[in-house]
């Protein structure tokens, strides 16, 4: 009997698992352009902090302007890695997040390079199967030339990956089958 398919994250079939997760590895994750609508309805629904939703009381403050609510600025980047990481990985929950820093304001209208970083690897105790997989992320604001200016976010977490599925071999080494051998007749 032949198991299911591994699953990536978003459901389709997994072609990157755990081994493929090496240290020193990283992935890019695109760019993203902040949408200043999307921004400010954002902070209106979930951090209606003033320098967040009011242009005028922000523009007359040492911000200058509207910022983005950092919870916001990681939802980007976790819609990131979601599209270009976990929709290929065979991706399981994450045990947990361990540094969240916003390191400089974004605003509508910033470019945002996006990349995971693997830190380390190991097999997880916890869960036969998986290995957890030591990430960094980051999201660094780009110029006018396309050449990053400054970090704006960085992100330390975990994330369980399933291994790499071992095709079944029989006694002899080769691969098992399902059922008795048929031979076609003549």
């Amino acid at each position: 009997m032949t198991a299911p398919p591994a699953r990536s994250g978003t459901g389709a079939p997994a072609e990157l698992f755990f081994e493929d997760l090496v240290p020193g590895l990283t992935v890019d994750l695109g760019v993203v352009t902040v949408d200043g609508d999307e921004m400010v309805a954002y902070a209106r629904r979930f951090d209606p902090q003033w320098y967040h939703i009011d242009a005028e009381l922000a523009g007359a403050s040492r911000h200058g302007g509207l910022i983005a609510s950092g919870f916001y600025t990681i939802s980007l980047f976790m819609r990131a890695y979601v599209d270009h990481l976990l929709s290929r990985a065979a991706a399981d929950a994450s045990p947990g997040l361990e540094e969240l820093r916003w390191l400089a304001p974004v605003r509508a209208g910033d470019r945002l390079a996006v990349r995971v970083d693997v830190m380390g690897a190991r097999l997880s105790d916890a869960r036969p199967g998986l290995g957890t997989a030591s990430l960094t992320g980051t999201m660094l604001r780009l110029g006018p030339d396309d050449r990053p200016e400054q970090e704006v976010l960085r992100t330390r977490f975990r994330g369980w990956f399933a291994l790499r599925p071992v095709e079944p071999t029989s006694d002899d080494g080769a691969p098992a089958t399902d059922g008795p051998e048929t031979v076609p007749s003549d």
